[in-house]
């Protein structure tokens, strides 16, 4: 038996072997995993109080200062505006769509709580980021490939430093991810619920409470980034594939298969009304302050002509001097309000591709290069160094040697459910990474797939790990 299958049979093994401790975890493995806590917490503390009750330019988040400024205008009454001229081409005192409306309530029911105590949110976030990820961490890696893969997941999200630096920053990243690793959870216990509900002659309340949960997880999610809603259709197909399929061979027209489809459908529908009715509310405030149709924010344009831009040729630069971008936008577009901005500058970043495809092809592929980057850069600061070297630079070789594992365990028999697991993770990072490739590739756009690439890494090193102690007793016998 060859190296490479007799890596795939042990893994094989061990996770069929895994399905009854994955229900409850042991005493020492709750003992390891309250460790993990409690040095996530102090971690993303000590984060968050070295970024200090003061809002100032940090490497990788300046949108701080955007988020912390919003907040108060919106505490002081004065709405989602800016008291001055401000990013991207909002005027002062001007409606903007263009920032999470989310995160921004998050900041300014705070400040209006206690005043404008950037600290205090910080920590708030600190301490829901040092439990929650690693809580979601643990919960997907254990629920795919066992505790202890499950554990070494939490750890590995713990030390991130890029996900303890980011989660004392004003921004949007840690709820983000902490979101979409919500709503991968929810999904994954949806099919797990699904297989007992194959099984019945009813489905029960519980079946249904968790579509309604799925529909808050991804609602969240886009009220904090409205770039997942790309995802939200490669998902739901995903479930209807993985949820529609019968326990056992019947005929296509069957009443049981009709049942079961029909079953999905509505949870499907279930979900996304959730998720419209959360958007809604600001898809009408939109249209009152802009007086025409923006689902939810003014950023997907902006973004999109900029990163697709002539002026980098065939290399994309990830940031300009602030007033170059101002500079970009043609003269006869600035009368324009926010929102018809955005729109505009989408149509005409769409003129400059097709204009010029191979142009964009090229550029695409030189934003590769920045999203992926794991080595030090001299045009980067000491903190971005670090951060960048110290995580992803790290990690890298697990993820992509838990990337050949799973890779060999999507093409073996093993549980079903792992299969589709693995699919889907993966569907989501070619989606989630050809959206920044095509548009704006920066490191921090990249974490969210960290976040669950990590768990692939846990993989990897959890079958190191068994490999080493193997040889080791084979070598004392």
């Amino acid at each position: 038996m060859s190296l490479n299958d007799q890596v795939i049979t042990s893994v094989s093994s061990q996770i069929n072997q895994m399905e009854p401790a994955r229900k409850l975890a042991t005493a020492s493995t709750k003992k390891v995993l309250v460790a993990i806590f409690i040095i996530a917490i102090l971690l993303r503390l000590a984060s968050a109080i070295y970024q200090g009750n003061t809002v100032v330019p940090l490497p990788g988040i300046y949108d701080q200062i955007s988020y912390d400024g919003l907040a108060r205008r919106v505490v002081e009454g004065h709405g989602f505006s800016f008291a001055e001229g401000h990013w991207p081409a909002t005027l002062a005192g001007e409606p903007t769509a263009h920032w999470s409306y989310l995160y921004t309530l998050y900041l300014a029911t705070i400040y209006a709580l206690i005043g404008p105590q950037p600290l205090v949110a910080r920590l708030i976030q600190a301490v829901v980021a040092g439990i929650l990820h690693i809580w979601l961490a643990w919960r997907i890696g254990q629920r795919m490939f066992g505790p202890t893969t499950g554990l070494i997941a939490a750890g590995l999200s713990a030390v991130y430093i890029y996900f303890f630096y980011y989660a004392g920053g004003l921004i949007t990243e840690t709820f983000y991810i902490i979101s979409i690793l919500w709503t991968f959870d929810a999904t994954m216990r949806l099919l797990s619920s699904s297989h007992t509900e194959k099984r019945s002659s009813s489905v029960s309340s519980s079946y249904w409470r968790l579509w309604l949960e799925l529909g808050l997880a991804i609602g969240v999610t886009v009220l904090l980034r409205q770039v997942f809603l790309m995802f939200v259709p490669f998902l739901f197909v995903w479930l209807w594939w993985n949820l529609s399929q019968s326990p056992q061979p019947i005929p296509w027209r069957s009443r049981w298969t009709n049942r079961l489809q029909w079953s999905v459908l509505k949870g499907l529908l279930t979900a996304a009304s959730v998720v419209f009715v959360m958007i809604v509310p600001w898809t009408a405030r939109n249209y009152l302050v802009f007086h025409t149709f923006v689902p939810l924010n003014t950023n997907a344009g902006f973004a999109f002509f900029w990163g697709n831009h002539p002026v980098y040729g065939t290399n994309f630069v990830p940031l300009l001097e602030p007033e170059t971008y101002h500079s970009l936008i043609p003269n006869e577009l600035l009368g324009l309000n926010e929102a018809e901005l955005d729109r505009a500058l989408f149509k005409q970043a769409v003129k400059y591709i097709t204009a010029d495809p191979p142009r964009f092809a090229l550029l695409s592929i030189s934003r590769a290069i920045e999203y992926f980057k794991f080595w030090p850069s001299s045009d980067s600061s000491l903190i971005s160094n670090i951060a960048r070297v110290g995580s992803f630079g790290i990690c890298l070789p697990f993820i992509l040697y838990g990337f050949w594992i799973s890779t060999k365990l999507l093409c073996h028999s093993n549980p079903p459910q792992q299969r589709s697991h693995l699919l889907l993770i993966y569907i989501f990072v070619v989606v989630y990474t050809a959206i920044h490739l095509s548009s704006w590739a920066l490191i921090r756009y990249r974490l969210p797939i960290d976040a669950l690439l990590l768990i692939v890494a846990a993989l990897g090193l959890e079958n190191l790990g068994k490999n080493y102690f193997s040889l080791r007793r084979k070598r004392n016998v």
